[in-house]
């Protein structure tokens, strides 16, 4: 070591260069600049090219050294230390909700956040916010997965590539990083082992088509990236590479383990051990849509349309066969309507027409001669009629008829119309409120079910479709904190009453023949309804229900297919396997579900909610990383426990996930990511 005078003494810093596969000592001290470090470096190199992309990683304490102001004793870097200069952008493979894999060039050095924000805005997905990066489920991949259709496929052999593989064949690929080129150019990067011109490159196998590569192959043999992938309609066939990853949890504990795999989104990539060339899957985590815009919103909804339709394909989410044979149809005509010509709309005109239509809605929005009473915004709109209130007793339903008046987001019942306008038996604020639905059009029952703040039951018949339809729309409104004077309050009382109209068998409509487009049960349905009827009494089924929706253009029938998604019992619940902390010392293994306004202790076998804490009655969530146990303070009650099935923090971010997207208001307003990091962060 050198000393001079009464400077710190210089030691030589081992600096290990991936783009040249090459280590370079530089002598530095502890007062050296990290910028000062990395000028010194990249000149002593002696070689021409484009080093701004680079960066210093420290592989012993997973950070980046990216401040060039800090000096190395700030950093903590010693004589031990061991940097990597790399770059900054890598090239990583990501499976869309769609089962599409795309090759993006990635920032490694900042916050997942920031990283899915920036893919978002390349794949053209508005409210970034709502997904994330999960990396492929390790357990399920260890234990065999089970299709889609019930059978178990063993693991990808050696003449397929496994996940950690994913790119190439090459095993030298993985530790080559960017050497292939100093200067690569990103977000349309060629496929690893081929030049830009397509061509394979030296050194790298062709891929063949039993390895997971070949599905990602385009037509001209470079590999899939953003800018030549249709986003807002998805291939009628996925590759079966994405088939055999998916897998159909039996039970809420593998429910469970599925969500093991979500990235934390305070780290960046290279923090959670994600290396150039892997393979994540971005899928929509928090499940509030913020301001689902038809005209804007092509490429968002066919990815969460895509994300539904495997939730349900797989029984993730469960549903009744006449709700499954509802989807089917609607697949169907997605199908249907994803294979013909649609109108070809210029886009310029489509923007001018847009612009013009929501202009002439502003102006004739006060006018009371064009414009209907209820959709005049001058008033507050309400409804009133005549519901029956059901009340669960020991030995049956009991029903009694009441006079209900719905305004803003209040509900009241009074014994009659006569006496509305003395005191009302019951006056509750539905905002908040959880909406279900009990419904069999052939029985004509029309049940709604409301979970109120308080944690209050109430159940409501209605009489007729109509009446159903109207009402329901209103409660779905008021549970979002909306009104009835909500510009989306008459689109969601059509999605509602076209869900009805499904129901009924159209014996007028000549259904479509099974020739023009063949159903694949498997397909259409899950492997509970594959079991128990035969492919043609399945086939017969769905186009039965289908003759309804024969009008129904594409984007209107993905709306469906999400309203209804929505509308199921299960959606939106995200499991956990966790162990509540007790003054008796117990083993037992529980299940945690979180949902966008609650977290529920769930009954395995049953899978109702034993216990229910709603987010408006949380003090603070916070966790202790010494114990790794998550504590939420309640009014009155304070609740513990550890996460066996994930890391905790997954669980903490869920839950200031959602409250951080629930005080979205402004459609323009980006995130805020200082928001969201004191929301999610976790620390006491």
């Amino acid at each position: 070591m050198a000393n001079t005078g009464g400077k710190k003494p210089f030691w030589n810093l081992s600096v290990y260069i991936t783009s040249l596969s090459t280590e370079k000592p530089v002598e530095v001290n502890g007062e050296t600049f990290v910028g000062k470090l990395m000028l010194d470096l990249v000149e002593g190199l002696d070689i021409s090219a484009d080093w701004s992309d680079h960066g210093l990683w420290w592989p012993q304490k997973r950070m980046w050294l990216l401040k060039p102001r800090l000096t190395l004793d700030t950093c903590g870097v010693q004589g031990d230390a061991k940097l990597h200069f790399t770059p900054i952008h890598k090239k990583i493979r990501v499976q869309l909700p769609d089962l599409q894999y795309v090759e993006v060039s990635t920032n490694f050095s900042i916050k997942v956040f920031g990283a899915v924000q920036e893919l978002c805005n390349e794949l053209g997905i508005r409210h970034p916010e709502e997904l994330c990066l999960m990396k492929p489920n390790s357990r399920m991949l260890k234990e065999g997965k089970r299709s889609v259709r019930g059978k178990t496929k063993k693991r990808l052999s050696g003449s397929s590539l496994s996940s950690d593989d994913n790119l190439s064949q090459n095993s030298d690929d993985k530790q080559r990083g960017s050497k292939d080129s100093l200067t690569p150019t990103y977000g349309t990067i060629p496929k690893h082992g081929y030049t830009s011109n397509g061509s394979l490159s030296p050194g790298s196998t062709s891929p063949t088509p039993s390895s997971p590569a070949y599905s990602s192959l385009s037509p001209d043999g470079s590999f899939n990236t953003i800018d030549n992938t249709q986003l807002s309609t998805s291939p009628l066939i996925p590759s079966t590479e994405a088939v055999n990853m998916l897998y159909k949890p039996r039970t809420l504990q593998e429910k469970a383990y599925m969500n093991s795999g979500w990235l934390d989104s305070s780290k960046s990539l290279m923090e959670q051990e994600v290396r150039e060339f892997d393979t994540l899957l971005l899928k929509f985590k928090y499940y509030t849509f913020f301001d689902l815009n038809p005209k804007v919103d092509d490429i968002r909804i066919n990815q969460l349309y895509e994300q539904a339709k495997w939730s349900i394909l797989t029984e993730e989410v469960e549903c009744t066969e006449e709700e499954m044979m509802t989807f089917a149809a609607i697949q169907f005509q997605v199908k249907i309507l994803s294979t013909s010509p649609q109108p070809n709309v210029t886009e310029d005109d489509d923007d001018i027409d847009a612009a013009l239509n929501d202009l002439q809605a502003t102006l004739e929005g006060s006018s009371l001669t064009n414009t209907p009473v209820k959709d005049n915004l001058t008033a507050v709109p309400e409804i009133k009629d005549y519901l029956n209130l059901i009340k669960q007793k020991a030995f049956g339903v009991k029903k009694k008829k009441h006079w209900f008046v719905f305004k803003d987001t209040i509900l009241t019942m009074h014994k009659s119309q006569e006496e509305s306008y003395g005191q009302p038996l019951q006056k509750t604020n539905l905002r908040g409120c959880e909406v279900t639905t009990d419904v069999n059009v052939h029985k004509d029952r029309y049940h709604i079910k409301l979970r109120l703040q308080d944690g209050e039951d109430l159940e409501i018949a209605c009489q007729t479709e109509t009446q159903y339809a109207k009402w329901m729309a209103a409660f779905r409104m008021a549970s979002k904190g909306k009104t009835m004077a909500d510009v989306t309050y008459n689109s969601e009382k059509a999605g509602i009453q076209a869900f009805l109209s499904m129901q009924h068998d159209k014996g007028e409509s000549t259904p479509t023949s099974p020739g023009q487009i063949q159903i694949q049960p498997e397909d259409f349905v899950g492997p509970r309804m594959l079991r128990k009827y035969k492919p043609k009494q399945i086939a017969a089924r769905i186009l039965d229900a289908h003759t309804s929706l024969q009008k129904t253009s594409l984007v209107e029938s993905k709306m469906l297919y999400i309203r209804k998604w929505q509308s199921l019992p299960e959606f939106g619940t995200s499991h956990f396997i966790v162990k509540f902390r007790s003054d008796k010392p117990s083993k037992k293994e529980e299940i945690l579900g979180i949902a966008f306004n609650r977290i529920m202790k769930m009954d395995p076998s049953s899978r109702e909610a034993i216990k229910t804490w709603r987010y408006s009655v949380m003090k603070s969530w916070n966790v202790n990383w010494e114990t790794r146990e998550m504590i939420v303070q309640c009014e009155g009650e304070t609740i513990a426990f550890n996460c066996l099935s994930a890391d905790i923090k997954s669980i903490h971010e869920f839950i200031g996930g959602y409250i951080f997207l629930s005080m979205r208001k402004d459609v323009n307003q980006p995130p805020s990511d200082e928001l969201f990091f004191k929301l999610t962060g976790g620390w006491l």
